[in-house]
């Protein structure tokens, strides 16, 4: 482990790989049809994007936005849209499989709040107007373990930059990790940052997943291979 976070002037890439197996001929289709009317593609030039304007099949202007980071198959992001419909969701996920896995879910449960990047984040959340967010979150992220590949770990002090630029004073900023060098690397490094504040009372604060979050795919596949997942909260101050 290196001994400072590093920089992300070599603009590393934070995720693996973008396709895996064939999809099913029903997730293709959602690919095919639901994903481009869902997708968020920035427009050209460097002009703030709105994002309060990415809902339109909303009732209403979205009350509050919110951020995965890599969602995965999708579990908590469909949850969190689910529990709260007045909230715009925008996840961002480059492995086409876990988006298709998300269409899916969007489709059944007729979802009108979520938006979908399929690319590298970095590039939105840039261009996203300042105090926007009001939650962030950031499950079980690449955990590239080795010390060469640790400018890849998404928490790092250019991405904590950016989101302290985006969240709204008090809002979270939500960490879960079943690596044991991406936990520690995360305690060392996010605390560390002026705009963040760990909120920890007490060993179940971390050990505990958050109430109003769901299980998902790969803590599941954590506890079953004999990982422990940790759940960090950093407050922006």
């Amino acid at each position: 482990m290196t001994s400072s976070p590093p920089s992300t002037s070599a603009d590393p890439r934070y995720y693996g790989r973008r396709k895996g197996k064939r999809l099913k001929a029903g997730r293709q289709a959602l690919v095919d049809t639901l994903l481009p009317r869902l997708s968020l593609v920035l427009p050209a030039g460097e002009g703030v994007v709105d994002p309060w304007t990415l809902f339109p099949d909303m009732p209403s202007r979205p009350a509050a936005i919110w951020l995965e980071v890599g969602f995965g198959g999708g579990e908590h992001l469909v949850h969190q849209a689910a529990t709260h419909p007045e909230i715009g969701f925008i996840g961002a996920e480059p492995f086409l499989n876990g988006t298709a896995k998300l269409l899916a879910a969007i489709h059944d449960q007729g979802l009108t709040n979520i938006r979908i990047l399929g690319d590298d984040v970095r590039p939105l959340l840039d261009r996203l107007p300042d105090g926007c967010l009001s939650r962030a979150f950031l499950l079980h992220p690449d955990p590239w373990p080795k010390t060469r590949h640790a400018g890849r770990r998404f928490v790092n002090t250019d991405n904590l930059d950016r989101l302290a630029r985006l969240l709204q004073p008090g809002s979270e900023f939500r960490v879960a990790s079943d690596d044991p060098v991406y936990q520690r690397w995360t305690l060392m490094v996010a605390p560390a940052h002026a705009a963040f504040h760990w909120r920890v009372s007490g060993p179940d604060d971390w050990r505990t997943r958050w109430a109003d979050a769901c299980p998902t795919r790969y803590g599941e596949k954590a506890i079953r291979e004999g990982r422990t997942p940790l759940y960090f909260t950093f407050v922006r101050r």
